[in-house]
This record gives C-alpha cells, structure tokens and sequence, in this order.
C-alpha cells in the first residue's frame, strides 16, 4: 500500500514548529513553514525593542513576538535542551556552563534548521492571519491565509491537507489584577516587555510573581534598583524559601494599589514604588485560527486536545505542538507540594 503523503503547514519557526516540520519532512510531506519573523527561532531571538503598550492590552498594538531579556540563561540543562540525534551538547557554541545563554540556543536552533534542510521550506516573513477549514464538514481541506509586511506587502491564501500550530506561547501577556490597578500613577509593563536593568536605576521596583522569569528579572535588576520587592499569592513556606532572592524583600499579594501611588498588601503593609513589572505569565493566543468552537481556550486551557495535540473532532489533519507546561511535585522537610516550572523563554 502506497504511504500517504500530504501537504501541510507549520505555522512558526521557533524550536517546536523546526521539529514538527523535520519529522513531517522526514516522513515525504509536503512541508511549508509559515514565519512571521525574519529568522528561524521564534523566542529565542533576542530583540531589544519593546511594544507600545508595556502591559500589551492593546489589542492594537504592534506585537514583538519575543519575551527574551538580555541576560536570559536557560532554565533546564543543556543535555536535555537538545534533541536526541542533535543534542545542543555538541552543537552549541563552545560555553562550558551546563545552563548556557539564549544566544547559544538561538545559534542551536539556526544550525538544527540547516543541517536538517528546513530554510528552504521557511517563508520568512509570512504573518498568518486566518486557518479556517476549507471546505466544510473535511478534516483534509484547510485555507491559510498570509499577508507580508515591509516594503513588499503581499496576502494570498494556500489551501493546505494538515496545518500544525506551533506559534509558541510567550507573546500574550497575563496581567495581575487588583483594585486601583489602572488608576496607579507609576510605572507598569508585563516581563514580556522587559530587557535590560539600566532603566531602573535607584528605583523601588515591585515584581509580581515567583516563576523563573520573576526570579531572573529581580536578581537583574537588584545591582541597579534602590529596592526590588517581590508580591505573590504563594503561601507555602517551602516555596516561598526556596524560591526568594537574596536581597529581595517579600511581601503577600497587593491589596489595592493607592492614586497617591502607594501598594498595600493583603497583610495590611503598604510601600511606595515607582515601577510595577508583572511576571505573570501568558496566555494561549490563536487569532488565526477558525474552528467555530471545536477547539477554544477557557480559563488558558486549550481544548479539546488528545495527547495535548490532537482535537479529536478534526484529528489528524490539525494539531498543537507545545501546549504542556511542566509542573513538578517537590519534597522539602517530608511535606510535598507542587511547583510550577515553566518552559524557559
């Protein structure tokens, strides 16, 4: 029996869509990579700018896909970031260190998509702005509509058998909410927006979260700030103390937020800070995507998916690759809990 072989798209170059699109190229499909960047990578290519809403509730707004800051290290071993016939322990960039920089991942990615013969099926600077089944009631027929940006703007449509999702997750910022949040006269942005400590020099600066990015980005800014702070809903005492900066003072969630630009805490303690960066987290975020509610994302869970890829009402002709986020269970002084480790960025 002849082995079916199909036209699919990958939608997005970052590490999960450079995989999916090897194998599907590994197996004789017909691969296509849609990428809105310029290079391969997604959120590993560090770009310096911002967006122009910090806290990215513009809807309006022009997006930067990538979350890097500057400074950013991996949180996972080199030996499991790399892939098992191409590991990053042979391919990187000569750094000794087991936790090496995001511009060594970024050079991983860029040789991975070489050796495996992915640019040519790349095209580069394709924004995909609708996937929508093509005709109705087949699962084999999907419209993918792309525009291009630049001096060359361009916009077609390609109909394609399999179209596979892999536009990552760190583009959609999460806010904490809380009373007087909006009305609060200092700073604001979510870590999405963050890159560099310099701007907060002799600041007092308040980090919402205990994630790894509200970690990194305290002890980043603590040598610059006059103070850092750090606010969460966290209450178990071993989370709290194994995952506390040295120098960062702690405090409860924020009560409300004050228009003379004071923070009280759920602890009734209240401090004046001047800057106010939000770690937490994203959202999932499929604008393009059309499906008329076979698939949706309620309360930041996407659904209905099988193994997290499949749904299995337009199974196997569309997938997701990426969806888990890790959470461990941890043992400290004979009492377990759970800590949420995500991916890093």
């Amino acid at each position: 029996m002849a082995k079916l072989r199909v036209k699919a798209a990958v939608i997005g170059a970052g590490m999960s869509g450079l995989v999916a699109a090897r194998e599907l190229h590994r197996e004789g499909h017909q691969v296509v990579v849609f990428e809105r960047g310029n290079e391969v990578g997604g959120t590993w290519g560090y770009d310096p700018r911002v967006e122009s809403d910090p806290l990215g509730l513009d809807p309006g707004r022009e997006v930067v896909h990538t979350s890097m800051y500057r400074s950013l290290r991996v949180n996972l071993p080199r030996q499991t970031m790399g892939f098992s016939d191409y590991p990053l322990l042979e391919k990187g960039c000569g750094d000794p260190r087991t936790f090496p920089g995001h511009e060594e991942v970024l050079q991983f990615l860029r040789s991975f998509a070489e050796d495996s013969g992915l640019v040519e099926l790349i095209r580069f600077g394709h924004k995909v702005v609708r996937v929508e089944r093509a005709v109705e009631g087949r699962r084999d027929q999907w419209a993918v509509e792309w525009r291009t940006g630049g001096g060359e703007e361009a916009a077609g449509v390609d109909v394609f058998e399999a179209v596979v999702v892999c536009n990552g997750k760190y583009t959609q910022p999460k806010i904490a909410e809380f009373p007087g949040r909006s009305t609060w006269p200092g700073e604001q942005l979510h870590s999405h927006n963050y890159r560099v400590p310099e701007p907060y020099k002799d600041k007092i600066v308040l980090i919402i979260g205990r994630g790894v990015s509200a970690t990194d980005i305290a002890k980043d800014i603590l040598p610059f700030a006059r103070e850092v702070h750090q606010a969460s809903r966290e209450t178990t005492p071993q989370v709290l103390e194994i995952t506390k900066p040295a120098g960062v003072f702690q405090h409860p969630m924020i009560a409300r937020a004050q228009e003379d630009g004071e923070l009280v805490f759920q602890d009734g303690s209240s401090i004046h800070t001047d800057v106010i960066i939000h770690c937490t987290g994203y959202r999932f975020h499929f604008p393009f995507l059309k499906t008329k509610g076979l698939v949706s994302v309620v309360d930041n869970r996407v659904g209905p998916l099988y193994k997290h890829v499949f749904p299995p009402s337009l199974a196997p002709r569309l997938s997701f690759i990426g969806i888990p986020i890790l959470r461990v269970a941890v043992k400290v002084g004979g009492q377990g809990f759970i800590w949420r480790i995500g991916v890093a960025k």
